[in-house]
């Protein structure tokens, strides 16, 4: 349930697991305003209909759905564009695949302090991490340190925002536990790149996630192909 009298946090949820478990962590201190984007990837309506039953779940009344095509029309990333084809999964990457979408994180966080500075949100929660990761650029720790910058020099003087990453330092196997804990329902979310209706369990996404999952010693209560 909301609580008028918490401070209220934007949690840019994609629908994934990550999103998830910070949403469920958000909701422990804040009223929570969820934010969910859309940008031509893939999986946008089965993103959206994880975002959805998520802010059901947690009985969200704030939502905000926002559709932002140009990184479609940008390209460069075969999330977007399908003449690109997803790589195959390969934890032991050292190179940034080509589901990377160039700078995409920022466009979302410009996105959430707008929101954020209207609503008199005072933090914003994102599900990135570097500990286990495709290696994006920008879900790296100090990408949020300098955007938190950002954000003050570009706000009014009495706005107060504050990007929080609470999952950066973990593994995916430590984000399923924390998950656990807080009872988070892991099969209304959705990671795969490829798939909207059973997720492939082989692009670098479904193999994190299937990752986590057996570090944590569950199993994942989702469907795959493999």
């Amino acid at each position: 349930m909301e609580n008028k009298s918490r401070d209220i946090a934007v949690v840019l949820a994609s629908g994934g697991m990550d999103s998830l478990v910070i949403t469920a962590i958000a909701n422990e201190d804040y009223q929570l305003a969820l934010l969910h984007i859309k940008y031509g990837q893939r999986t946008e309506k089965r993103e959206l209909k994880s975002f959805n039953d998520i802010a059901d779940y947690y009985k969200v009344k704030k939502r905000l759905i926002v559709s932002i095509d140009h990184l479609k029309k940008i390209g460069g990333s075969s999330l977007t564009d399908k003449s690109i084809e997803i790589p195959e999964g390969d934890l032991t990457r050292r190179c940034i695949p080509s589901t990377y979408v160039p700078f995409r994180n920022a466009h979302l966080l410009c996105i959430a302090v707008s929101w954020a500075e209207v609503i008199s949100a005072k933090k914003i929660f994102i599900g990135a991490t570097e500990q286990d990761s495709s290696g994006y650029p920008d879900c790296r720790e100090r990408f949020y340190r300098e955007f938190n910058r950002l954000i003050k020099e570009g706000t009014k003087p009495e706005t107060d925002i504050e990007v929080i990453t609470p999952l950066i330092k973990l593994t995916k196997g430590q984000i399923v536990k924390k998950g656990m804990e807080l009872n988070v329902p892991f099969q209304l979310s959705w990671s795969c790149y490829k798939d909207e209706y059973l997720a492939c369990g082989r692009c670098d996404s479904c193999l994190l996630r299937l990752k986590g999952f057996k570090e944590a010693g569950i199993k994942d209560p989702i469907k795959y192909r493999l």
